[in-house]
């Protein structure tokens, strides 16, 4: 099968969409002639015109209220926060407005869209261009949060976000763009609600999410050497989270290592750890819950500090090491 970057599966998902569907456009900051902050929408203006890729001015809560009355109307919206970081710019739009609509209307009016975050460290872009801020957003019932880890989970979780029928957050790390992976031509879809199990294992359950997915598997690669067999799950959607795969991984490993590059207090490691607690798949747990997060402190400018700051693949194996072998 051919491989595409992360990227470029992104970039074909919104081409076939709209070519499709013209009630789906793109709109964001310097998408068009500049092709995206990150490269994503390069060329898509020559295809589908300024009308149908829309620049704007600088403002956050103008693209996420644009993308939210356009919804209203009829139309399929995907708007792009150059960075994660900028959607606290847009958080009533998104919060009390796109999040609210459905509710307070009787299931009358939606908002289908998507808002696609740009996130995550690596870069050296500092503490205002590095956060990952997806566990704010699981929060918002009316919501759903998507963080695809893959090219093809790219392509095919944008699509299905697409056509949800709900307001859609769909979080990219800035490191995967340039990642390659096996995608599908033409139209396919990933249901949002299902986990993928990544790889097998007997020793541990080890639920990473985007960036950690990858390296996650490294980790497992140098654990296996050692005979420490890692099974992996990626959620890859947030809300709605399919907890019953993640639930029977426990039940067949016995413990649990949730791995994710946001900070530990109120991360989402926390509600997958809450959610096996309340689960049947607790009377399996041979040890607690373990959970590697970010460092409490925002993102440094400095490559050797910024690296240090969010979990690796050393990071990882040592982890998985001592709860798989009961040093804790």
């Amino acid at each position: 099968m051919r491989e595409l970057t992360y990227a470029e599966a992104l970039r074909e998902a919104m081409r076939l969409a709209m070519q499709k569907d013209p009630a789906v456009f793109v709109i964001g900051e310097d998408i068009g002639v500049y092709g995206g902050a990150f490269g994503v929408t390069a060329g898509l203006i020559d295809e589908f015109g300024p009308e149908r890729i829309i620049d704007t001015p600088i403002s956050e809560a103008g693209i996420a209220g644009t993308c939210i009355g356009a919804a209203l109307t009829g139309m399929r919206p995907i708007g792009e926060m150059q960075f994660s970081d900028f959607v606290t710019l847009a958080m009533e739009q998104l919060v009390l407005q796109a999040a609210k609509v459905r509710f307070m209307f009787g299931g009358k009016a939606s908002v289908p869209m998507v808002m696609r975050l740009p996130g995550g460290s690596g870069t050296g872009a500092a503490a205002q261009h590095s956060q990952s801020l997806e566990a704010w957003f699981t929060h918002i019932p009316g919501l759903k949060v998507v963080m695809p880890a893959t090219p093809h989970d790219a392509k095919g979780l944008l699509l299905s976000s697409l056509y949800d029928g709900n307001p859609v957050i769909f979080v990219e790390h800035k490191l995967l763009y340039k990642t390659k992976g096996e995608v599908p031509e033409g139209w396919y879809t990933v249901p949002l609600g299902q986990a993928r199990v990544v790889r097998e294992g007997r020793h541990l359950t080890l639920v990473a999410t985007s960036i950690e997915v990858l390296r996650a598997q490294q980790a497992a690669q140098t654990l296996a050497s050692e005979g420490i067999e890692i099974e992996i799950i990626d959620p890859r959607t947030l809300r709605p989270l399919d907890i019953e795969t993640i639930a029977e991984s426990v039940k067949k490993t016995g413990k649990l290592l949730i791995v994710h590059e946001a900070v530990k207090t109120g991360g989402f490691g926390a509600e997958v750890a809450a959610r096996v607690a309340e689960h049947e798949a607790f009377d399996y747990l041979e040890a607690p819950i373990r959970r590697l997060a970010g460092r409490e402190i925002p993102i440094p400018y400095n490559r050797t500090l910024e690296y240090h700051t969010v979990p690796q693949v050393e990071d990882i194996v040592a982890e998985a090491r001592k709860l798989a072998k009961g040093e804790y």
